[in-house]
């Protein structure tokens, strides 16, 4: 659910056939405005398998199968004219002959952009310079991919063609897209100088098995050739495989989990890594990641690179929960937050929501399985404050919560079921109520309370008209951060030769017993 305007809300929903719809809330009632992928041949059925709408609900994406083949689709919503029309299916519900199930025709959604699952290119017909490297430098990355799979699958003993084909198909390929807000990072990305800041001018999308994160502009020419895949405008290649991702609520920075424990976090205002993080959790994939960061708008755009610093929570399939905290040129520190599960008695302490608290400073708010709930900081592990519903009424399905973070009245709101135990007889209906936290009125919490929540409006973006000028500016903030950097290598090569002493003490105690 997104805002559209003061008092109207787009809804999208995927029910249990598959099948994606638009709603709108507006003046107490909810109109059907959209059904994304309808069935128009039983044998051609395309089934919806996640659908995001973006910030303000200038679009949409979903993801759909049909018959094996997967794709991703983003939507454009014609925003404007769903509002007039909700205006006037107002007022038409307003005369008094009129019916509440008359039939309004609503603008219909237009495709900005179809995304398949990249292949390599061949004999692609290719028009200038740029695009040769362009279709070299994918192809290249592309290849990766394969040969990984080609690896997985000789790995597991799969030894005929026939095999290795059944293995590659028996499952889709999934993937995860972010939409992406300016950030004057490269040539095509200014072109939104004129949007709202909430305007998504890209999207991000990798696939289950790939290594390469790829970025689509929204807001391109017609093409000549409207059946031509489009060949993604920016590719961000990686050592692993991804297994999740997360963007900044600016949406400068993109957070992929990799194989292997490993975190990279790109930073789109340079193109390049800000930095890649080791954790401590070979034992378990890593499942889920998020941004917990507020950034003070710098007026000195000389600190847009060098002081960027960001805080990430990161999930482990395991129930481990593990915090990063990096920056460029600055030492990455990583710390456990919750230990792994070993025993399933311990599968009440499992975390079932574990979200970023905008409006508090480096908070994030976690609800387990048992019921319980509490506010933890980020930076020195401490839990700050625990959040107690009455007796009467725990929490309604603590595995799935109802409850929503309301940043200007710094509130929480959950839902609470009335407990059996409570009722005046067996018969009476359960009573369920709303509950809401005022953050705001809380002596623990002051500190930590920020008074405007970080938002895209705030950022401060550099444009640049070519790809010349970005790489000038990455040099010269290069150059900035030269001395944080030098003391990041002078720790690191500290940290390296205690290891290597310890190690050979270790090896020379084993040798003598």
């Amino acid at each position: 659910m997104n805002r559209m305007a003061e008092m109207a809300y787009l809804l999208g929903t995927i029910d249990d056939m598959g099948v994606a719809r638009v709603f709108a809330y507006h003046c107490d009632s909810i109109h059907l405005l959209n059904v994304v992928n309808i069935m128009e041949d039983i044998n051609k059925r395309s089934i919806c398998m996640t659908f995001e709408l973006s910030q303000g609900g200038h679009y949409g994406a979903a993801s759909i199968s049909c018959n094996g083949a997967v794709w991703l689709e983003v939507y454009h919503f014609p925003l404007e004219a769903w509002l007039k029309e909700l205006e006037m299916a107002v007022s038409q519900t307003q005369e008094p002959n009129s019916s509440e199930d008359m039939d309004v025709k609503w603008s219909p959604l237009a495709v900005a952009t179809k995304i398949k699952p990249p292949k390599t290119p061949e004999g692609t017909a290719l028009e200038g310079p740029d695009e040769v490297q362009m279709t070299d430098f994918l192809t290249n990355y592309l290849a990766v991919d394969i040969v990984t799979k080609s690896c997985r699958l000789d790995k597991h003993s799969v030894n005929t063609d026939e095999e290795k084909t059944k293995e590659t198909n028996k499952s889709p390929r999934c993937c995860t897209q972010h939409f992406l807000l300016p950030c004057g990072q490269f040539p095509g990305d200014s072109k939104a100088k004129s949007q709202p800041a909430e305007f998504p001018v890209a999207v991000c999308v990798w696939w289950s098995g790939s290594h390469n994160l790829f970025q689509y502009f929204l807001q391109k020419a017609p093409k000549s050739k409207p059946d031509v895949e489009p060949m993604p405008d920016l590719l961000w290649p990686n050592a692993k495989e991804i297994l999740c991702s997360a963007v900044s609520r600016c949406t400068r920075y993109i957070a992929l989990g990799l194989e292997n424990a490993l975190v990279c976090v790109w930073d789109r205002q340079s193109g390049s890594p800000l930095s890649v993080v080791l954790i401590s959790a070979t034992d378990s994939a890593l499942c889920r990641m998020q941004f917990v960061d507020y950034r003070p708008v710098s007026t000195d755009d000389s600190q847009t690179f060098t002081t960027a610093e960001v805080h990430l929570l990161v999930a482990c399939k395991s129930g481990a929960l593990h915090t990063i905290t990096t920056g460029r040129g600055t030492q990455s520190c990583t710390m456990l937050l919750t230990e792994r599960l070993l025993e399933p008695k311990d599968s009440g302490d499992l975390p079932t929501i574990t979200e970023s608290v905008p409006f508090l400073q480096g908070l994030f708010l976690q609800v387990q399985r048992n019921g319980k709930m509490f506010l933890q900081d980020v930076i020195n592990k401490q839990t700050v404050c625990c959040l107690i519903l009455p007796k009467t009424h725990p929490i309604a399905t603590p595995c799935n919560p109802v409850y929503a973070l309301n940043s200007k009245q710094q509130t929480l709101l959950i839902r609470g079921d009335q407990d059996p135990s409570y009722r005046a007889s067996s018969k009476e209906d359960s009573q369920s109520q709303l509950f809401i936290f005022h953050f705001g009125e809380s002596d623990i919490l002051k500190q930590y309370i920020v008074s405007a929540p970080y938002s895209p409006q705030q950022q401060k973006t550099l444009s640049f008209v070519t790809l010349e000028e970005t790489c000038n500016l990455y040099l010269q903030q290069r150059a900035l951060c030269a001395d944080e950097r030098n003391k990041a290598i002078t720790q690191t090569w500290t940290q390296l030769q205690e290891t290597a002493t310890m190690a050979q003490q270790g090896h020379h105690r084993a040798a003598a017993s």
